[in-house]
């Protein structure tokens, strides 16, 4: 049972090419922005401004390349969480070597950043305002380590959500038995408010893993 279970998140258990379904969002989302009507390219551009604006309050800043960067990730994100949610598509966003190899890169980046270009900063950042004198070097050592762990926590949160989610329609879909119609209604129903709720978490999950990023990035 529990080996069934797991199985949604094996990459191999079906297909080989289960990967591909990463970069497929991108590239149909790229192709049928020119095919939407003129309504929808209106909404779609409405979409990311805002998103550009809200990036750009968030960084303090209206760099657009750093704006591009982390939209570019939370649409990544988004149609990846989107399209595993379909049967028989692997769910990319669900493994912590995808989330991981998003977060690590990004963070390793600003930090590097920070200590190349403003050092005085970076050290500064270490050592909260009014902190005594005795606890200085506890704090540095907590800051530090605060800092290590944010890639690994953002990865981890977006994997777990995504993992949640689809073991709890897993468990329900194991649930159903044509034996008796009301526990199947009842089974049916509650996927689909689970289904909705997941679409939800998709949006959610890609909007934080986005903001924290660019907060990290503002600092």
């Amino acid at each position: 049972m529990m080996t069934n279970l797991f199985s949604v998140f094996d990459p191999t258990s079906s297909f080989l090419s289960n990967w591909l379904s990463m970069p497929t969002p991108l590239l149909f989302m790229v192709m049928t922005f020119w095919l939407l009507p003129s309504r929808a390219q209106f909404l779609t551009s409405s979409v990311l401004n805002s998103l550009n604006r809200e990036m750009s309050l968030l960084m303090g800043t209206t760099s657009i390349g750093a704006n591009i960067l982390v939209i570019a990730l939370f649409l990544f994100i988004l149609f990846n969480n989107f399209v595993g949610l379909f049967p028989y598509i692997f769910t990319a966003t669900s493994h912590l070597a995808i989330t991981l190899s998003l977060a690590v890169p990004l963070w390793a980046s600003f930090v590097i950043y920070a200590w190349a270009k403003q050092t005085l900063s970076a050290l500064a950042h270490l050592v909260p305002l009014g902190t005594p004198a005795p606890l200085m070097p506890f704090m540095v050592l907590i800051e530090i380590i605060s800092n290590l762990i944010r890639p690994i926590t953002l990865s981890v949160r977006l994997a777990a959500n995504m993992i949640a989610g689809h073991l709890l329609l897993t468990l329900l879909g194991d649930q159903g038995t044509m034996e008796n119609i009301y526990i199947t209604m009842v089974v049916v129903f509650a996927q689909v408010i689970l289904l909705v709720l997941e679409f939800s978490v998709a949006v959610i999950q890609s909007y934080v893993f986005m903001t924290l990023m660019t907060l990290y990035a503002s600092e």
